[in-house]
C-alpha cells in the first residue's frame, strides 16, 4: 500500500487577457497585488488565436503571462481560480455578480500551474478530459513535457500550442527547476 505524502510545489502562473480600457501595467499590478511578485513575463502580445471573448471585452486584445515567484500547493489551484473569477468580477464593476455572467469584463485571468512534467489550468468547463476538482471547477492537463518540450495535447487551447508560449513555458520551467533544486539540492525532482 502506498503511503501519500505532501505535494511537489508548483510553479503559478496568471494568463492575462486584456482590451483596451486597461494597460499592461494594471494587469501586472493586479497579479502582484493578488498573488505576489512575478518573477517571469511573457511579453503582451495581440490575442488572434479566437474571437470568443470579443462580444464581451471588444476588439484589439492583448495577451500576457506572469508566473508568480512563490511556489504552491498544486491542491490549491481551486482557491487561485475562485480568486481570479472575483477579481474579473470586481474590475467590471460587479463584486457579487456570478462569474459566467456577461457582458462587463475587461481583463480575463486564468490561473495555472507549472511542474516539470505538465502545464494544468483551472476550468468551470466540464469536459471528458478534465478532472472535477471542487467547487464545479475543473483541472485540465494541457501539455506535458516530452522530448525537451511541452508538447500539446488534442484539446490543448491555439495560444498554449503556439512557438511564444511553448518557448516561454521552457523559460518558467528553468526558473522553477532551480527554485526546487534550493528547495532540496540532493532530491531527483521528477514532476
Amino acid at each position: 500500500m502506498g503511503t501519500p505524502s505532501s505535494y511537489q510545489p508548483h510553479k503559478l502562473f496568471i494568463a492575462c487577457l486584456y482590451g483596451e480600457q486597461r494597460t499592461f501595467a494594471d494587469a501586472r499590478a493586479l497579479v502582484e497585488t493578488h498573488f505576489g511578485p512575478v518573477d517571469e513575463v511573457l511579453a503582451a502580445q495581440q490575442f488572434t488565436f479566437s474571437s470568443y471573448y470579443e462580444a464581451e471585452m471588444g476588439p484589439g486584445l492583448m495577451r500576457t503571462i506572469f508566473s508568480v515567484e512563490q511556489l504552491v500547493d498544486p491542491s490549491t489551484l481551486v482557491s487561485y481560480k475562485h480568486a481570479t473569477n472575483s477579481i474579473e468580477n470586481e474590475m467590471a464593476g460587479f463584486p457579487g455578480r456570478h462569474a459566467d455572467a456577461q457582458p462587463g469584463r475587461t481583463v480575463n485571468l486564468d490561473p495555472g500551474l507549472l511542474s516539470l512534467s505538465r502545464v494544468i489550468l483551472a476550468t468551470t468547463k466540464a469536459s471528458a478530459h478534465r478532472i472535477p476538482l471542487r467547487d464545479g471547477l475543473y483541472a485540465e492537463i494541457t501539455l506535458i513535457y516530452r522530448r525537451g518540450r511541452y508538447r500539446p495535447l488534442e484539446w490543448t487551447y491555439p495560444d498554449y500550442r503556439s512557438d511564444a508560449f511553448v518557448e516561454w513555458l521552457a523559460r518558467v520551467r528553468t526558473t522553477y527547476h532551480e527554485q526546487l533544486r534550493r528547495l532540496d539540492p540532493v532530491r531527483s525532482w521528477r514532476l
